[in-house]
């Protein structure tokens, strides 16, 4: 099981001054996360969405700690790609510097950019996010396997050569972001991992497992993106880890109550997110606001799903080291091949991040590794 750690460059009451330091911390956490024996770090793509997400140039953030690295892989969770974020070859341009100046550490998940806020800003239709990110994928994986690449779909490309060549051959692993059933259908059909960006907890981890492995077992290989394929399935795990159980609690589950009223503002049209005192009752705030979605849902005859409910769950690895490695072992068991700790989150204190990755390093992840020892 690999261990890694995603980014969201989250803030309160963002000002210039207040973004170049979250900014700056979230590189300070990456690099620490090597140092601690993490595998892998991803960083999301995301334009315009005040507060939730000030990662926009991940490719830059990517690089950056990249430089400052030289073990941990380098995740992209993921680029929009719809063609009106980015052209595809030039994501495939910039993947393949990366990978070569990172000798080789680099993945690239695929997303669909698709709030109104983001399509907005760069003119992208929702009918159609979800061709042209197949179609990008498809292109991808073409373009680098290829010494002279053309492409004639949706648009018409070449012929030329993608340059640089990355140094993984054929090219770097292909992921795309899974929040519900039907992407991690399509991620098993396309032949590509899974990256389950959800806060649903275990039980739900454990039903997407399964739809994804079902998939897996019925696809024919039409649909396959690549020659390489990769059936990797990675798992959202929020986290804070504290010698103060109870702290750590409450820092873990206000960040998460930042998060959840992140995304319904900019996926639900819900109010603004605000910074909230530290010593209110976040889980109360949160089981208020799950109730609120469940009667809107029912009172528009919208099934309720527990992806659309998820974010609050406040069951998660808020606790000590104890506390995440029972919460871990529940999804090792689920079959998980990666835990994706979500750490940084809009009100959690540095401090507290970097005291979270060190005990993660110092005994949450080794613990694992012993047993995968043993196991062998």
């Amino acid at each position: 099981m690999k261990f890694s750690m995603i980014f969201e460059a989250q803030l309160t009451d963002p000002t210039p001054e207040r973004e170049r330091q979250v900014i700056r911390d979230c590189v300070e956490q990456a690099v620490y996360a090597e140092e601690m024996g993490f595998d892998r770090i991803w960083a999301v793509e995301h334009h315009s969405l005040t507060q939730y997400a000030h990662m926009s140039a991940s490719e830059v953030f990517l690089t950056w700690v990249a430089a400052r690295t030289s073990r941990i892989r380098i995740g992209h969770g993921v680029v929009t790609m719809p063609f009106g974020y980015q052209h595809p070859v030039r994501v495939a341009e910039r993947a393949a510097m990366l990978d070569v100046l990172s000798g080789g550490r680099v993945d690239i998940g695929a997303g669909r950019g698709a709030t109104k806020q983001e399509m907005s800003m760069y003119g992208v239709r929702p009918e159609d996010t979800y061709p042209q990110m197949e179609e990008a994928l498809q292109i991808f994986s073409n373009a680098w396997r290829k010494e002279q690449f053309e492409w004639h779909g949706s648009i018409d490309i070449g012929p030329g050569a993608i340059l640089p060549r990355p140094v993984q051959d054929p090219h770097p692993p292909l992921f795309m972001a899974c929040s519900k059933h039907d992407t991690l259908k399509l991620a098993a059909e396309l032949g590509i991992g899974a990256l389950v960006l959800g806060f649903a907890g275990a039980d739900d981890v454990r039903r997407m497992r399964k739809v994804y492995d079902e998939a897996i077992a019925d696809r024919s290989g039409d649909r396959f993106v690549s020659s390489e394929v990769n059936d990797h399935f990675s798992a959202l795990c929020p986290t804070i880890v504290l010698d103060d159980a109870e702290a750590a609690y409450r820092i873990g589950t206000r960040g998460q109550r930042f998060f959840a009223e992140s995304i319904a503002h900019w996926y639900g049209n819900g109010p603004a997110p605000t910074g909230y005192d530290e010593n209110e009752d976040h889980v109360a705030a949160m089981k208020r606001d799950r109730e609120l979605l469940v009667a809107k849902l029912h009172e528009a005859k919208i099934p309720v799903r527990p992806s659309d409910t998820g974010q609050f769950n406040a069951e998660h690895a808020y606790g000590t080291a104890e506390t995440a490695i029972d919460y871990v072992e529940q999804l090792r068991r689920i079959g998980v091949d990666e835990v994706m700790c979500l750490i940084q989150m809009g009100t959690v204190p540095q401090e507290a991040c970097m005291e979270t990755i060190r005990q993660w390093g110092e005994k949450v992840i080794p613990h694992f590794r012993t047993l995968a020892g043993e196991a062998e």
